[in-house]
């Protein structure tokens, strides 16, 4: 047997930080949109896991290979499996192109190896592995609190997305220990979010951090509202039509990577599984 799927990526389309728990999580409000721009995983029946990736990384430091290590641990599956992921969505930009190769790939190997897991209790699994795997999985753009694992979907209006990668990686654990990120932010709705929008509490400490991206975002800013996804470095505008996202899209200097793209309510990788038939 023998498939391929899509990792697709997203973007936050806010990320408040509401408090801090005891452990040291953030309890946080964000709004995952999902794109149509997506890593692309194969899937192939094998004696044992063997598992290729990113290049310079070892296999069993990559998300691919510990998500097939969990759900093999878990249902006591014994079957191989070879894994080839073909990288398009950049890494440490905010995108979580990583949690959606993991995603992706626990919901293509369950598939593959028959273990008969629900969505729900993938995301579980896969919650493990980063507070961003659970939406890739259930494959729905949402509204997320606690530490992003509560999920409600949201049904968002049709838009599309420029995306800048500034040259340079961000470390999320760094934005979230700095002593001047904002913890406090008063708490708001659904229903507020799609009337007046939200912020990001991450943007100014990385736009202090890291000039490029605050160079990205004043550039961007000149074609409307620039915001930066998750805690960066990517950064992005929303439009209304394809065209449009050319134009800006063309005009981005070469010094930065970019690409446009739909948002969607429905994840790409549940779009291919309806056309492989049920789980």
């Amino acid at each position: 047997m023998k498939f391929q799927l899509p990792a697709p990526c997203k973007l936050n389309l806010c990320l408040t930080i509401t408090g801090r728990r005891a452990d040291g999580y953030h309890e946080l409000q964000t709004a995952f949109q999902l794109l149509d721009y997506a890593d692309q995983i194969t899937f192939a029946s094998a004696d044992s896991l063997q598992v290729s990736a990113l290049s310079g990384v070892a296999a069993e430091d990559n998300l691919v290979y510990q998500a097939a290590q969990k759900l093999a641990a878990l249902t006591g599956c014994a079957a191989g499996a070879n894994i080839q992921l073909c990288k398009r969505v950049p890494s440490g930009a905010g995108l979580g192109g990583g949690s959606s190769d993991a995603a992706t790939t626990l919901v293509g190997l369950n598939l593959l190896w028959g273990t008969g897991l629900s969505l729900t209790e993938l995301a579980t699994l896969g919650l493990e592995l980063g507070a961003d795997v659970p939406v890739f999985v259930h494959g729905q753009s949402a509204w997320a609190e606690g530490v992003g694992e509560q999920l409600v979907p949201l049904t968002l209006p049709q838009r599309w997305f420029v995306v800048i990668q500034p040259d340079c990686q961000i470390s999320t654990r760094e934005i979230f220990s700095h002593p001047d990120l904002t913890r406090n932010s008063t708490p708001i709705t659904i229903a507020r979010f799609l009337e007046t929008g939200s912020l990001n509490n991450c943007e100014a400490i990385a736009r202090m951090l890291y000039p490029q991206v605050d160079e990205a975002l004043q550039w961007l800013s000149r074609w409307g509202l620039a915001r930066m996804t998750g805690t960066g470095s990517c950064v992005f505008i929303d439009v209304d039509t394809q065209a449009q996202a050319e134009t800006i899209q063309s005009a981005v200097p070469a010094k930065w990577t970019s690409f446009s793209a739909v948002g969607v309510n429905d994840s790409s990788l549940h779009r291919a599984m309806a056309s492989l038939g049920p789980m």
